[in-house]
């Protein structure tokens, strides 16, 4: 077993991808369920490549970006067994150049604090990842405390999912999957009681993008990431925010494979996003808080 430790050249790099989904393995098996996964690509209209994590660190490294990896462990929830997110470290150590770890676990489940603790200590992952509205979890609920607390003494980002999903869209009920979750407002608890925890926040947090900018403003632990919509989509306040009192602590991540870094890339030129902060959305931002700033 080999122990992530980056080995990034951030001066070398044109960005840096806070938000990339590793959802097949190198055997094929997906961490969804085939009817969300289903949905999902009719939802985002994808037909486009979903390679395991090797053929996404060959992506980005063509690309001259190093991306941040997870998957979602929604196995209560869902139903289905997840992808490994040891293996995932285990694959970005291979890839140390271009990748950095984060992993997921239920929170759901038992042992979701042990397996926080393995994933820190055994792997060297370098954050968590979120999905409230997929791992069907409030996460403002004192219940998952020990969890965060676990990853706030260890230093560790924790990254939520906000806002709407394309995750169970168009199926009967949503399959059961509550938007409300994944409103950005039940992280100010979080926030709150753990103020030495990086929390992004996911995504333009539609339709709740007000609430995601105050939390924001009034909480300093708090960042926004700009992935999973087109930016020529972003909301007009998002933007505004961007471009001023939020420009130190607001993400680039793509989503990819669902969007693709080039795509947001070339959309960006169509916004009113200002030319002196891209430097910092693109990189610099990231880059202080992964600690991979020189």
């Amino acid at each position: 077993m080999t122990r992530y430790e980056p080995a990034i050249d951030v001066d070398a790099l044109t960005a840096i991808d806070v938000h990339v989904h590793i959802e097949v393995d190198h055997q094929g098996h997906s961490s969804l369920p085939d009817d969300l996964r289903d949905a999902a690509a009719k939802y985002f209209s994808t037909d486009g490549p979903n390679p395991d994590l090797d053929g996404v660190a060959g992506y980005y490294r063509d690309r001259r970006m190093a991306a941040v990896v997870f998957t979602v462990d929604a196995e209560t929830n869902l139903g289905q067994s997840p992808l490994s997110s040891a293996a995932i470290a285990e694959g970005a150590a291979r890839n140390n150049d271009v990748l950095i770890p984060f992993g997921s676990v239920d929170p759901l489940k038992p042992t979701a604090v042990d397996d926080a603790r393995r994933l820190i200590e055994d792997h060297g992952v370098r954050g968590f990842k979120f999905h409230p509205t997929v791992q069907g979890f409030d996460p403002s609920d004192a219940a998952h405390s020990r969890l965060y607390e676990t990853l706030q003494e260890a230093g560790v980002v924790a990254l939520f999912h906000t806002g709407q999903t394309g995750i169970g869209a168009g199926l009967p009920g949503g399959r059961g999957l509550l938007l409300g979750l994944s409103n950005p407002m039940l992280l100010d608890p979080v926030a709150a009681r753990f103020p030495e925890l990086q929390i992004i926040m996911a995504h333009p947090s539609v339709p709740w993008q007000d609430e995601a900018l105050s939390v924001a403003t009034h909480k300093h632990n708090t960042w926004i990431d700009l992935s999973g919509w087109s930016p020529k989509y972003f909301p007009e306040q998002l933007v505004r925010a961007a471009n001023s009192y939020l420009k130190s602590r607001v993400l680039f991540g793509s989503d990819f494979p669902l969007l693709t870094p080039d795509r947001w890339l070339r959309d960006v030129e169509q916004t009113s996003l200002k030319p002196d902060v891209m430097p910092g959305i693109l990189k610099a931002n990231a880059a202080r808080l992964l600690g991979l700033a020189r």
